[in-house]
């Protein structure tokens, strides 16, 4: 019905006039069309934060790289049962990256891809103390504020949002009270249950110390500040993520594990390549039960590098070291961890333990290096990825990975042990707690 009359209008104009008016409907037409396509498609699509943050390197940089992080994976991961994967990045280049094994043992033909999704336990911790810090940054909270205050009938004075951060709250861990207080382990103990634990149960608990006097690593922490974000954010923890973080930067393998997933999501291991059961402790969320791939976590690294996310400000403060009362490299900020080198260079890292998962997290900030390191059949070597930081500057002293003595996992399995060859062969230090454990499948987090 328009076009003639348009074709009539075109008539009784100039040459240009006519073919702009020719051209205004097929214009129109084209934008609609596109209009149409992106209303329908994800909205991360025009949010997109992807960084695609990265420096050029030389071809001999790349070389180098590759061939000395290709010599340390042969000797300390691929040959010695390596199930997962790894990637290097040198100023967000790809430098070297493998995937090797498969996602569930039982089928060897599946094989472990770029796209394999692994737990990452406690290198989640990241994501919800960069969630904490957003809503501070934003001015939704204070981390200075005690956490009654978000939560009224929480009975702990002195408690602030950052000791939970920085794990000096000296609240008890939820891994331990639970059991000690015979938790039913046929049902799947919750955020909310750890929060009522430490209401209710006050009187009953030890291991409670005076809140900003030493660090003690502690996922009880992170639970309750998973809590926190889904009250001032006004929606559950994991759409929070997913709206904040993974889809703007389109980190399309990173999700929330939740327990309607348990079918669906990469199994764990023992070193003995025997499955490891979910059990009444998956459902917590906080301090764990994040899953993602190595190349998301570039991607995540990238976005904390940038300033699209977060001030610099807030990076400071995430990176500050809050426990100084030992010498040492070692310290711990506002969700990460950190060595602390004479130089003032700083390896800020995290590391992760659940189940048979284990995850390492390595950034060189001032060297522009990430090393990222995930398994889904335990593997203790995973951790001395840290060696691999002195290809990118001699001031990385290697050191051996900490291991918080027990402090996150139930008593009734500190008490079992892999068979003595096994623990020499993996190079477990004597002493240590140990995770080959064949009984009870719940296993400590770092």
């Amino acid at each position: 019905m328009t076009q003639p009359k348009t074709i009539y209008i075109i008539q009784k104009t100039s040459t240009i006039k006519r073919l702009m008016m020719l051209f205004i409907p097929m214009i129109s037409f084209i934008v609609g069309c596109n209009q149409k396509q992106n209303d329908s498609s994800s909205p991360i699509v025009k949010d997109s934060l992807i960084i695609g943050l990265s420096t050029p390197i030389t071809e001999a940089e790349k070389k180098y790289y590759a061939e000395a992080c290709k010599k340390w994976y042969e000797a300390a991961l691929l040959h010695r049962g390596f199930n997962g994967g790894i990637l290097v990045a040198k100023k967000g280049n790809v430098v070297f990256e493998d995937y090797s094994g498969s996602p569930n043992l039982d089928n060897i033909n599946d094989s472990i891809t770029e796209n394999t999704s692994f737990h990452i336990a406690s290198v989640s911790k990241t994501f919800t103390a960069m969630a904490v810090l957003k809503l501070w940054q934003d001015g939704k909270i204070n981390i200075d504020d005690e956490l009654v205050k978000y939560f009224p009938a929480f009975n702990y004075p002195g408690v602030t949002i950052k000791t939970l951060l920085n794990h000096r709250s000296g609240l008890p861990n939820y891994v331990h009270f639970v059991e000690t207080l015979h938790w039913n382990k046929d049902f799947f103990i919750t955020n909310q249950d750890v929060l009522n634990f430490l209401i209710n149960n006050k009187a009953s608990l030890t291991d409670i110390s005076k809140p900003d006097t030493h660090f003690t690593y502690c996922n009880t922490n992170y639970a309750l500040l998973a809590l926190l974000i889904e009250k001032i954010a006004g929606e559950s923890y994991s759409n929070y993520l997913n709206n904040t973080f993974f889809k703007p930067l389109e980190m399309k393998h990173t999700y929330v594990f939740d327990t309607s997933m348990t079918k669906s999501v990469t199994n764990s291991f023992e070193w003995n390549e025997r499955p490891i059961p979910f059990n009444y402790l998956d459902a917590v969320y906080g301090d764990k039960n994040i899953y993602a791939t190595p190349r998301d976590l570039l991607t995540w690294d990238k976005a904390l590098n940038s300033n699209k996310i977060f001030t610099a400000t807030t990076l400071e403060a995430a990176y500050t070291p809050y426990s100084n009362e030992k010498k040492g490299a070692r310290n711990y900020g506002l969700g990460w961890r950190m060595n602390i080198y004479p130089t003032g260079q700083k390896m800020i890292y995290h590391n992760g333990w659940w189940h048979g998962n284990n995850a390492s997290f390595i950034r060189l900030i001032s060297d522009s290096a990430t090393i990222i390191v995930l398994g889904n059949k335990f593997n203790r070597n995973i951790y001395h990825a840290k060696d691999l930081a002195v290809i990118f500057g001699n001031n990385y002293k290697s050191d051996e990975d900490e291991e918080p003595n027990n402090a996150h996992k139930p008593k009734s399995i500190v008490k079992q042990q892999i068979p003595a060859k096994v623990v020499k062969k993996v190079a477990v230090k004597k002493g240590k707690a140990r995770k080959g454990r064949i009984t009870n499948p719940t296993k400590k987090r770092i």
